[in-house]
């Protein structure tokens, strides 16, 4: 099968380059010429809305709590 690609910016323009692409096309074509899958793709930030601080903010508080609870059992398996 052959593959083709066509990569686009932000701005919707094409480039060569998969590293700047937000979204695509590709195309894998069969033995015959015609199309056998085509796959479109777009990549975009989402920020859960469900969470009142932000991502980063939410991953350190899980952290904190995760050591926390760490020092926790550490302190009742060591202490008889």
């Amino acid at each position: 099968m052959l593959r083709a690609s066509v990569y686009r910016d932000a701005e919707g323009n094409r480039t060569l380059d998969p590293g700047q692409a937000v979204g695509g096309e590709i195309v894998e074509q069969a033995g015959d010429g015609g199309a056998a899958r085509r796959t479109w793709f777009r990549v975009q930030e989402v920020e859960p809305k469900l969470l009142p601080v932000s991502e980063a903010a939410f991953l350190l508080w899980v952290l904190a709590l995760l050591l926390l609870a760490w020092l926790i059992a550490a302190l009742v398996l060591l202490l008889p």
